[in-house]
């Protein structure tokens, strides 16, 4: 994005006085919960009120989800997130400085009095784990939540305010599905988009590399506020849980239009092409959206992907602030990412908010998951391998959509 003054959009904290960074920032580990309990679209979609006969899983590629039961909410996914990613860390509690939630939901139970904002996601971690000397606030900013969080601690980490801290979420999304199976009528539904959530939680440690010659990370995101209408989530007096309203083709055109845009500049600032990038893990909305995204992006740029999209959502749907980390992990455990290889979590979120954040795996990262090659969660869950799509093909074996339903089911959170 260009401003009026040609100024570029991305949103990346100089170092004070012009000078270079003071440090680098490295992810020194990663953690996720995926609930035990599946609810499949199928099952999903029979549970709705009216005869839709909306073919879910085939416009949007999702079969299921994960689906959190008895007294699972976002807390206690934030929290065995974070202890996931400090047991992958091998890192201390007490060695972070700051904890920073990061969620759309903040749930302590399925009652709309339950879906508050206190107490904070990130203090109550803080205090369950035993980070004893870190600064704690929650943010929102959205899917883009995670990313945005971790975009402040590389920030803090660079100028050398603080050596590590951690950012956390965990989704509590499903009660919007339900909802949403209440009320929809046909594809062209408001609350279309709520009924490919899912619900997970997500841990990311950001720690100061000890090599002066590491790669840094970079953020290239930016906000175009206009279209901060298009989806828009709200609790409701006579639903549990809140409930998701979008405007999808009004959306997917926004995005499309502008993430090639802000990707190109991102690469730029990068100093590498697209092939440059190995592993691309967007943001889970559909399997459509996704393979137009990638689609807009190499063609904008007429470059070609260096492997395929990163595709979860056919087994964890659309997990909001969490979904990147989720890929990530799916990625880590099954050996597909290897040390010096260049990542970009890629984000689109409501708001509009786009970009991405690109960093490069090392191998005290890859090492982390001693049991690579074992497919989904080697600690929680059988194996599964990842869908991919490169923006031609169909990837996982999922059927072809039609332009029509492109536009309809292109939806972000």
């Amino acid at each position: 994005m260009v401003d009026r003054q040609g100024r570029r959009g991305l949103v990346f904290e100089p170092a004070p006085n012009g000078t270079t960074e003071r440090y680098k920032a490295r992810v020194a580990a990663v953690g996720r919960t995926l609930p035990p309990t599946r609810l499949t679209t199928d099952e999903l979609m029979a549970s709705t009120r009216r005869r839709t006969k909306i073919d879910l899983g085939r416009y949007t590629g999702v079969r299921e989800r994960r689906v959190v039961d008895g007294d699972a909410n976002s807390h206690t996914m934030a929290i065995d997130s974070a202890r996931e990613a400090l047991a992958r860390g091998e890192v201390a509690a007490d060695e972070l400085e700051v904890v920073i939630g990061c969620g759309v939901t903040k749930s302590r139970g399925f009652s709309a009095t339950e879906w508050a904002i206190e107490p904070p996601v990130a203090s109550e971690v803080a205090r369950t784990i035993g980070a004893t000397n870190a600064m704690t606030f929650d943010i929102g900013n959205a899917c883009a939540g995670m990313l945005t969080g971790a975009f402040i601690l590389s920030n803090w980490i660079r100028l050398g305010r603080i050596r590590r801290g951690m950012v956390v979420s965990g989704e509590h999304l499903t009660p919007s599905a339900r909802n949403a199976a209440k009320h929809v009528r046909n594809l062209l539904s408001r609350e279309v988009a709520s009924l490919t959530v899912g619900d997970a939680g997500a841990a990311m440690i950001l720690e100061r590399a000890e090599d002066d010659d590491a790669p840094g990370i970079l953020y290239g995101l930016t906000t175009v506020a206009k279209h901060s209408r298009l989806c828009i989530g709200q609790l409701t007096p006579n639903d549990p849980g809140p409930r998701m309203f979008t405007r999808p083709v009004a959306l997917h055109n926004a995005a499309m239009k502008n993430m090639p845009i802000v990707y190109q500049q991102s690469l730029e600032a990068l100093g590498v092409p697209l092939e440059g990038i190995h592993h691309v893990i967007p943001h889970q909305t559909s399997k459509s959206a996704i393979k137009t995204g990638i689609r807009h992006i190499t063609n904008h740029l007429d470059q070609k992907l260096h492997s395929h999209a990163v595709v979860t959502l056919d087994r964890f749907g659309n997990t909001a602030s969490t979904s990147h980390t989720v890929a990530l992990i799916d990625e880590l455990e099954s050996g597909r990412i290897h040390a010096g290889e260049r990542v970009v979590l890629l984000a689109l979120a409501s708001g509009l908010v786009v970009g991405g954040m690109f960093f490069t795996a090392d191998e005290r990262l890859v090492n982390s998951y001693p049991d690579r090659g074992t497919g989904e969660h080697a600690l929680n869950g059988a194996p599964a391998a990842a869908a991919t799509t490169n923006g031609n093909g169909n990837g996982n074996g999922h059927a072809a959509i039609d332009a029509a339903t492109l536009q309809t089911m292109s939806t972000a959170r």
